[in-house]
């Protein structure tokens, strides 16, 4: 979400000084790729480049394609085979061993629901969403482009029904996996299907220094970031420019503003232990997602006993959402390594990984898009 909240603020900008723009979207992968089907970048007529569709191999050619397209005002689909480092006609040399295609859609601001609309919903709630992409490999062909947005209780915005699609949309959103299907027609089109989730929003009780560096790392990667306490001398805008928002509160009430969902991390920092005891306690009663706890396990060992002596027995499940001590072991100490830490632990967790090193896996870096029939 932050590379489409990010080419969404460049493309206001564009407009706002009359550029025209193009989106370049990396559509389909065969074999590797430094980025995956649904990467994207908003190139302008001048040159600007905002997102990215590769690790910057790519980017300088797709470049000129993308502003052949702005000057023709048409969609095209170019191929890159960085598998092969003798090709002359790519030259390119990337060594990655794949085929990477990208389609480049000329941004029409005429149109009802061009690209840029349809990415715009995206940030009219907090729900996940699925967007497609038409495109054909075939040479010369009528290259269709963004062209649906669905969310589930929510009408289908440019919807066009000769696709067919609506089943395999509503089954992307069911099982959170993107996918690339070849459509059944005589021009031979191919529907990369996306499932997009909202950014984390990231719920952290406390304000000390310790949480400044964590801040600045949740911002660079675009999560919402709240930040409550009780002390107004530390949680302060001056103090935490990065953040959404933030709030002076008693405990009791620390939950009173937030709305969670499956995005939403807690973090309770506030170096406080009646504090975060409290919100801890709240938590308890909703459906949260994840919780860390900074400090050692005695600490949230002494929690659990004291919860035990008003009543409250931590089952299982809770168990498993809370992370304490939070983190991952990395062998942290200052307080920009305990921030890593736990980022990395929160990142992985999102991502339903285990937060070992590479070197240890067997399969792909990426998680493999689905290609179907």
């Amino acid at each position: 979400m932050k590379e489409i909240s990010e080419i969404l603020k460049a493309y206001t900008q564009a407009k706002s000084e009359g550029k025209k723009t193009a989106l370049a979207t990396v559509v389909k992968v065969e074999g590797s790729s430094y980025r995956q089907p649904g990467a994207r970048m908003l190139v302008t007529e001048d040159g600007q480049l905002t997102g990215a569709i590769s690790g910057g191999c790519l980017e300088g050619d797709a470049l000129r394609k993308a502003l052949l397209s702005i000057n023709q005002k048409q969609n095209k689909l170019v191929t890159y085979n960085t598998s092969n480092e003798e090709d002359a006609e790519v030259g390119l040399q990337l060594g990655c061993n794949g085929i990477v295609h990208i389609l480049f859609e000329y941004i029409n601001e005429d149109a009802g629901n061009n690209p840029i609309q349809l990415l715009k919903q995206l940030e009219l709630e907090r729900k996940e969403a699925v967007i497609v992409t038409v495109f054909s490999l075939k040479r010369n062909a009528f290259q269709t482009g963004t062209t649906l947005f669905f969310r589930k209780d929510n009408p289908l915005i440019n919807y066009n029904n000769d696709l067919n699609l609506i089943s395999d949309v509503k089954e992307v959103l069911e099982s959170k996996t993107s996918v690339v299907k070849k459509l059944q027609e005589e021009n031979d089109n191919e529907a990369l299907i996306e499932y997009v989730k909202p950014s984390i929003s990231l719920i952290i009780a406390g304000a000390g220094n310790d949480i400044q560096p964590l801040v600045k790392m949740a911002s660079v990667l675009g999560w919402k970031i709240t930040i409550a306490e009780g002390r107004a001398t530390h949680a302060t805008s001056k103090r935490f420019p990065e953040a959404s928002q933030i709030s002076v509160v008693k405990p009791e009430h620390f939950l009173d503003q937030v709305i969670i969902d499956d995005q939403t991390y807690f973090l309770l920092m506030t170096h406080n232990y009646k504090y975060d005891l409290t919100v801890l306690k709240s938590l308890l009663q909703t459906n949260y997602h994840y919780v860390g706890i900074l400090g050692p396990k005695s600490k949230f060992n002494r929690m659990l006993d004291d919860l035990l002596i008003e009543g409250i027995t931590v089952n299982e499940e809770h168990l498993s959402r809370i992370h304490s001590p939070v983190g991952l072991d990395i062998g942290a100490e200052t307080s920009e390594e305990i921030a890593l830490s736990i980022i990395a632990e929160i990142k992985a967790v999102a991502s339903e990984c285990a937060g070992t090193s590479l070197k240890y896996k067997s399969g792909k870096i990426h998680n493999e898009i689905h290609y179907g029939k």
